[in-house]
């Protein structure tokens, strides 16, 4: 089976939906912390549709990258899921077929897509009534579209703003090397810099924004360490 060019490949029982369970559960959760007179199955209700939208949109995310990569003619080497959700393969980080110029439209896929489904959730969160079932999953399909439109724009290695970086300052003359090692340096001012947001946000109460802040913080500080390198992860199949 082939998606957009690129083969669907699965390891083992690496298919079974395991992400799309917890994350319902999670969510049924959280909708009965909100409001927990509602009945069970109102909170079955809201924490399956509330996890439909916000893997959806993280399944689109992916795919909008792949459907970029097949139209650039420099498709996906394969894309694996990994229980429940899509990994894409890129065997050769650094292969000489892929020109920088594609490299960040390719990588810009997933961003305008979610870019692009945002204003649709927008429209959808106004036609909700405040309180309802639907307002949540409303709202959690704003907030997952408008993360991932933005968030993944963080100059991040693995994520899309570490490439868009990286390929940006190789077109303009830069060798992949020296590129390299200014999205490290980078890294460490982002570092800091979400390490103080999270803690703004942490004491205005902002939910699980703390935790992603700190999360990226960690993961920033690391990269600028050299402790975690994109050569040095497993990436190939």
């Amino acid at each position: 089976m082939k998606i957009f060019d690129a083969p669907v490949r699965a390891r083992g029982l690496s298919w079974v939906p395991l992400a799309q369970f917890v994350t319902w559960g999670a969510m049924t959760w959280v909708a009965g912390r909100r409001t927990p007179a509602r009945r069970l199955s109102e909170k079955v209700g809201v924490g399956a549709g509330s996890m439909a939208v916000l893997l959806g949109s993280e399944w689109c995310h992916n795919l909008a990258h792949a459907a970029v990569a097949s139209h650039l003619g420099k498709p996906v080497d394969s894309i694996r899921i990994l229980l429940g959700m899509p990994r894409l393969i890129y065997n050769d980080l650094h292969d000489p077929r892929v020109t920088p110029r594609e490299h960040i439209v390719r990588a810009l896929g997933g961003p305008l897509i979610n870019a692009l489904l945002l204003p649709v959730a927008v429209l959808f969160r106004r036609k909700t009534l405040p309180g309802s079932a639907a307002r949540e999953v409303a709202d959690i399909a704003v907030g997952t579209n408008a993360f991932l439109c933005t968030g993944s724009l963080l100059p991040i290695p693995w994520i899309d703003g570490g490439p868009i970086l990286k390929w940006a300052l190789v077109e303009s003359g830069r060798s992949v090397r020296d590129a390299d090692e200014t999205v490290r340096k980078a890294n460490g001012a982002l570092a800091a810099g979400l390490g103080v947001a999270a803690v703004v946000a942490h004491k205005k109460r902002r939910r699980l924004l703390p935790g992603i802040m700190a999360l990226f913080s960690v993961t920033a500080f690391a990269v600028a360490a050299g402790v975690l390198k994109e050569s040095e992860l497993p990436w190939s199949d």
